[in-house]
């Protein structure tokens, strides 16, 4: 769990929630009867479940502490988060959803489901198909995913998903996004008020807490921050890139070295908050569709979209006044390979320096990070 440094309770609850795979808000909910489904990947409508009273949780494998039963299923050479993330589906520390919806994200997630479906009891486990292209007819496609999940939803849990009910979600979840991009406006400035360890845990906690209760803690560190002192003692303004990327620990040992992390490319990081779902459309799966696939920052996945997700880059690296990035892919990760190969060749063009490292699921070789970062900071400051 990273430090408090701010002397925030509602920083606590943040932490709280993303330190663990259960946190006291997910007890909470389910100790007064609230049902959970899990998911895999940023790309899922929360909109659409809580618009029925359910709780979805992003679900991460913070905890885990080997891979000794799912290695049973995965090859050495599959990605360490979906084995880490099986391995604690089989050992029970998931017992807590109710359900599980995963998409066709990557072929080592889509492994995931393959598993879970004959190994686990699970009662509702669904699998969405998501375009690689974001053009109008994939929209159209990705909404009639998100059809067939309200109608499987519908029936299985006994709710209805009423159009009027996922626009008020709509509007509860742009309100988060609002907010966090607040906090991501105020690290601009020469002295931000919060680390990227912090940050990293601040949008976590997003994907596992209730939005009511998450945006009231969110409106309280928000006051703090804008009253509160700023970081200056830092040697470098840094971004971090890459994907899968959930341990604020990570970012806390980058950041040890004096490197301040002040903004992101990160599938739990920006590219949750850095667009709004539009409201007052009349056909909210269509704006869903249309926000999930196409206007917010693609995943690097999407291979139609790579130009603009490097101008997404650029322009956070200028508005942000970026010194260098580190670009982090957990091991055998294929779609973000591709994507360091490209992203090393731009920053090679834009003149700025790039760290590019490969990393287990879990933080293992703390020393060995902390040797490349410090000689990242040296090449940078000579």
């Amino acid at each position: 769990m990273v430090e408090n440094r701010l002397n925030s309770k509602a920083f606590d609850r943040f932490a709280e929630a993303a330190s663990a795979v259960v946190n006291p808000s997910i007890e909470d909910w389910k100790s007064q009867g609230g049902r959970v489904l899990g998911y895999f990947c940023s790309a899922f409508p929360e909109e659409l479940l809580a618009a029925g009273g359910i709780l979805p949780v992003r679900l991460r494998a913070t905890g885990s502490e080997g891979t000794e039963l799912s290695d049973s299923f995965f090859s050495p050479v599959n990605c360490s988060f979906p084995r880490h993330a099986f391995n604690m589906a089989l050992s029970g520390d998931y017992a807590f959803i109710d359900g599980v919806v995963m998409f066709n994200s990557c072929d080592h997630i889509r492994r995931i489901y393959d598993h879970w479906i004959r190994q686990l009891d699970t009662t509702f486990v669904e699998i969405l198909s998501w375009p690689k292209k974001a053009e109008a007819a994939q929209v159209e496609f990705f909404r009639a995913e998100f059809e067939r999940l309200r109608e499987s939803v519908e029936k299985h849990f006994g709710v209805e998903l009423r159009d009027d009910a996922i626009e008020e979600q709509i509007a509860l979840h742009n309100r988060t996004r609002r907010l966090l991009r607040e906090i991501y406006e105020l690290r601009k400035g020469d002295a931000p008020p919060i680390n990227g360890a912090e940050m990293l845990t601040v949008t976590v906690a997003s994907t596992a807490m209730p939005k009511p209760i998450y945006n009231e803690c969110l409106e309280e560190l928000l006051g703090e921050l804008k009253s509160g002192d700023g970081i200056t003692d830092h040697r470098a303004r840094v971004m971090m890139l890459g994907g899968e990327l959930d341990n604020p620990e990570l970012i806390a040992v980058i950041e040890g070295q004096g490197a301040l992390v002040v903004t992101d490319s990160l599938c739990f990081g920006s590219r949750l908050l850095w667009a709004q779902v539009e409201e007052g459309t009349g056909d909210p799966l269509q704006a869903l569709a249309q926000y999930y696939l196409a206007d917010r920052p693609a995943c690097a996945r999407m291979f139609t979209e790579y130009d603009r997700r490097a101008a997404y880059i650029r322009e956070m690296v200028s508005e942000f006044k970026v010194d260098g990035a580190i670009f982090e892919r957990l091991t055998f990760c294929e779609i973000y390979g591709f994507e360091q190969f490209s992203l090393i060749n731009d920053f090679k063009e834009w003149g700025v320096p790039l760290l590019a490292m490969d990393r287990d699921y879990l933080l293992s070789g703390a020393g060995q990070l902390r040797t490349r970062v410090q000689a990242f900071l040296e090449t940078m400051e000579s």
